[in-house]
């Protein structure tokens, strides 16, 4: 394979890579702007492993432009814009993605304080003159989602 080809073979496969990925972010942040995290489980492997493929092969590309400078103008042209869009979207996915760890943590903190007010009061002593024991449920908050 020439160079000119090879280099063609390369942004096309970088470009299909890339609006495939792009796709795959659109779908799940339009589950976590639906309230539909869980929609996304079940691809989530999937999508992990396209966003390996493409941080090393895009990485690949940036320390050795030269790799790509034989290709056609008009492919590499539509590599660049859609990197342009994928970043876009990727920008739209880590918010989406962190406003829902952030829903997520106020859940797991109301329903905590929800708890620990239900419980009863501890008393110093109880009614027979003993020390009290309290409840001894325990809630444990980690804060990492």
């Amino acid at each position: 394979m020439s160079e000119p080809e090879l280099a063609r073979a390369r942004v096309r496969q970088l470009l299909d890579l890339t609006q495939r990925l792009t796709e795959r972010l659109m779908v799940e942040t339009r589950a976590f702007e639906d309230s539909r995290p869980q929609d996304i489980v079940a691809g989530l492997t999937e999508t992990q492993d396209m966003a390996n493929v493409y941080r090393r092969d895009s990485g690949h590309v940036k320390a050795n432009p030269s790799l790509l400078k034989d290709a056609p103008l008009e492919d590499r042209k539509a590599l660049l814009e859609a990197t342009e869009t994928f970043n876009t979207v990727l920008a739209n996915h880590a918010q989406a993605v962190e406003a829902a760890r952030t829903i997520s943590e106020g859940l797991v903190r109301a329903i905590a304080h929800e708890v620990t007010a239900a419980r009863t009061p501890a008393s110093a002593y109880s009614a027979d003159g003993r020390a009290a024991q309290g409840d001894g449920r325990a809630v444990a908050l980690n804060r990492m989602a």
